[in-house]
């Protein structure tokens, strides 16, 4: 990445580059930025894609809801907040705007174009307060150190194979007594986007079809009660990243205790690319106060999980 961008800016975002440990969109081979929960069912597909997320209704109630969260559970700023794969920079601009010095750590160098975009037409004294380090978050404790106030992974862990190695350095780069905040898929609760917009075979796909079972045992004499308990098998499987028991539990594991959970986007997920309208702010606090309690935090597209390091 070339920080040719400082030159555009009154006053230079503190940034630096280190070779990426995997591959991104700069060397040739396509980044998939979404996992797909059936055909054409994906958010986003590249950075313009997710840029152009963040402004819809769905990306708009996704940070506001993650930021009304946090700021419950927050050191008072000036803390130091480290946001690993902060994509274009908007959570990390909305906490250096209330006083935060954050530092996105972000593998994809047009992403973090994308942040230097944004960054330009914030104030000076908001510029100031935001670094950005191009590196895989993996890699992170070399890249910015340890004993971070808060350390944030946000719409990340759905994106790699298994979760708890990076889960695992988030713990390490959070001093004793900071704040761990991961945003994830909610795996079990996916189905219901797919059964709102009217997608049907994608629907039964993720709850998983109970027929095969009925044949089964009615093949063999056994009847089909029962079919859809013990032997009923899900057609796919919620990956470890999706799961957010497995989540949490990796977390706890590794020496925290979990303060909150929250659910986001109950009402709001199967909208697609709809704007904001003049009523966001209602629609936000439906949003906050269903992902604050059950049943509707169960079914919300994504989790919100905030621990605190306890060694």
């Amino acid at each position: 990445m070339q920080p040719s961008s400082a030159s555009n800016l009154s006053t230079p975002v503190l940034e630096h580059s280190v070779p990426p440990s995997r591959p991104s969109a700069s060397d040739g081979e396509a980044r998939v930025l979404a996992v797909v929960d059936g055909p054409g069912a994906a958010d986003y597909t590249d950075t313009a894609d997710y840029v152009a997320h963040t402004a819809t209704l769905r990306g708009i109630v996704r940070q506001r809801l993650v930021t009304r969260a946090l700021v419950e559970h927050l050191p008072p700023a000036p803390a130091r907040l480290l946001d690993i794969g902060g994509g274009n920079g908007v959570q990390a601009l909305e906490f250096a705007r209330r006083g935060y010095h954050v530092t996105v750590c972000e593998p994809d160098p047009h992403m973090l174009a994308a942040a230097r975009r944004g960054l330009a037409n914030a104030p000076e004294s908001v510029r100031r307060r935001v670094e950005l380090v191009e590196g895989d978050g993996r890699d992170a404790v070399h890249l910015v150190g340890t004993g971070w106030d808060a350390t944030f992974c946000h719409g990340v862990i759905m994106f790699v194979p298994e979760p708890a190695p990076l889960l695992n350095v988030l713990v390490e780069l959070t001093r004793p007594g900071g704040i761990v905040s991961v945003v994830g898929k909610n795996g079990p609760a996916l189905a219901l986007r797919a059964g709102l917009q009217g997608r049907w075979q994608d629907t039964t796909a993720l709850l998983g079809d109970p027929w095969p079972a009925v044949t089964a045992r009615a093949a063999t004499g056994a009847g089909a009660a029962g079919a859809a308990g013990p032997d009923r098998q899900p057609a796919m499987r919620v990956p470890p990243g999706d799961d957010p028991a497995n989540v949490a539990g990796i977390l706890t594991a590794a020496g925290t205790r979990s303060l909150a959970w929250y659910g986001i986007r109950t009402f709001t997920d199967h909208l697609g690319d709809v704007p904001p309208g003049p009523d966001v702010d209602a629609v936000v606090d439906a949003e906050w106060v269903a992902g604050a309690q059950d049943p509707y935090r169960g079914i919300a597209r994504l989790v919100h999980h905030i621990h605190r390091r306890i060694g």
